[in-house]
């Protein structure tokens, strides 16, 4: 039942000593405003660096070519390894456990493309079928680059849709328009979107045996990728080891020189990538949890400043016939207002200033490279008020023992 009275005492006991209260419930908002803050900013980092994972498959392996560093059976040190058709088909046909397979030929710099005597200026990358997979890429109209493009070394592309959008607008398909790259003339088959950074969707894709015929007439390739059945740290651990040794024997390099090819596995740096993060989890919890007991010490301390102050009043209630259990709640209830208002108010400021700072942003179009959509899950928070209530009783419990103990004859003396 509501004890209109008993909460009119308390707020006229809060409203008495007004600096007393703000600086103890200042301390108690900073404890919870901070915590929120740190689990934003955190969250923000998380963010950040999942959608960097985001643009590739997490099950991705990337092989990169390097120089030797070791001698091997009277080959010097310092030979370049370069990729070539036989070694995508070698990986593709010999390694175990592989998924999906591409191969990328870099035609380096922004390559002029130009459709109808207009002028722009677009990476361009050419792979195999597979290398959606490998990026993520996500198809909104036509198709992607076939096998039929690869073995017919068809003059065909995929583009981006901030591609199409600038070429062409709104008004025209692009699906069989004819744009120049570089003077080679390519029909359009298809438009994609991509997850990762808006460069991704700037980007247009050519087969890359189109490209090895055109624009070099050679079939190297730059760089290589596969992603693993499954997403097994120790399968991809194994399979870079099949990748190395096959390669190994296709170039003549000692299959434990990892600078005549470097090996990124993706499934390996998510894991580390995670195990960091819940060191950096655990450490804002750490002084967001610290900030709030320092809050509650300080509520601890001017509580006891209360009952001490109010020594001569505890002793005429408990003369009159007060039980022990009223005053304690007495107490109590006085501590648990303050620290909740307080926390209260610190997790709105704090909710303000996180998604005030992330609308703004949104609103401005501006990404900041590590702080991406920051966040403060509504799970988070309903554990934050749990600490709090609880730090708040745990606060005014000692003070209200202490009130408890009160000898009433004693009390009226003094």
């Amino acid at each position: 039942m509501f004890d209109f009275d008993r909460w009119q005492e308390i707020l006229d006991s809060l409203r008495k000593h007004k600096l007393r209260t703000a600086l103890t419930a200042l301390s108690v908002w900073w404890g919870i405003f901070m915590l929120v803050i740190l689990l934003g900013a955190g969250n923000g980092l998380q963010n950040s660096f999942e959608r960097n994972f985001r643009d590739d498959a997490l099950n991705s392996i990337w092989i990169y070519r390097g120089t030797t560093s070791k001698d091997y059976r009277g080959l010097p040190i310092g030979r370049r390894i370069n990729f070539t058709n036989r070694d995508y088909d070698l990986i593709k046909n010999e390694v175990s456990n592989v998924e999906h397979i591409t191969g990328r030929y870099y035609l380096f710099g922004e390559f002029v493309v130009e459709y109808k005597n207009e002028t722009f200026s677009f990476s361009v990358r050419c792979t195999h079928p597979d290398h959606k997979y490998l990026e993520n890429t996500k198809m909104v109209n036509g198709r992607f680059i076939n096998e039929i493009d690869i073995d017919k070394k068809r003059k065909v592309c995929s583009i981006g849709d901030l591609v199409a959008e600038e070429v062409f607008g709104e008004s025209t398909d692009p699906i069989g328009q004819y744009i120049n790259v570089n003077g080679v003339e390519h029909q359009i088959v298809g438009v994609f979107t991509d997850d990762g950074s808006e460069g991704e969707r700037r980007h247009i894709y050519l087969p890359i045996t189109t490209a090895q015929s055109i624009y070099s007439t050679t079939d190297q390739i730059h760089q290589l990728m596969v992603t693993v059945e499954g997403s097994d740290l120790e399968t991809s651990y194994q399979m870079e080891d099949e990748i190395r040794a096959q390669l190994a024997g296709q170039h003549s390099f000692d299959p434990t020189d990892h600078q005549a090819i470097r090996i990124s596995n993706n499934i390996d740096e998510y894991r580390e990538f995670n195990t960091v993060f819940l060191f950096i989890k655990g450490f804002i919890w750490f002084v967001g949890i610290g900030s709030i007991i320092a809050g509650a010490i300080g509520v601890s301390n001017i509580m006891l400043i209360v009952v001490k102050d109010r020594t001569k009043e505890i002793g005429i209630r408990k003369a009159m016939g007060a039980t022990p259990r009223s005053i304690l709640s007495m107490i109590l209830s006085e501590a648990v207002v303050l620290t909740s208002v307080a926390g209260y108010m610190g997790l709105l400021t704090g909710f303000a200033l996180v998604y005030g700072l992330r609308n703004l942003m949104e609103a401005n179009n501006v990404e900041v490279e590590f702080f991406y959509n920051p966040e403060v899950r509504f799970g988070t928070v309903l554990l934050a008020l749990c600490i709090l209530v609880l730090s708040g009783t745990l606060a005014g419990l000692i003070p209200a023992l202490q009130a408890v103990r009160v000898n009433p004859v004693v009390a009226m003396r003094q």
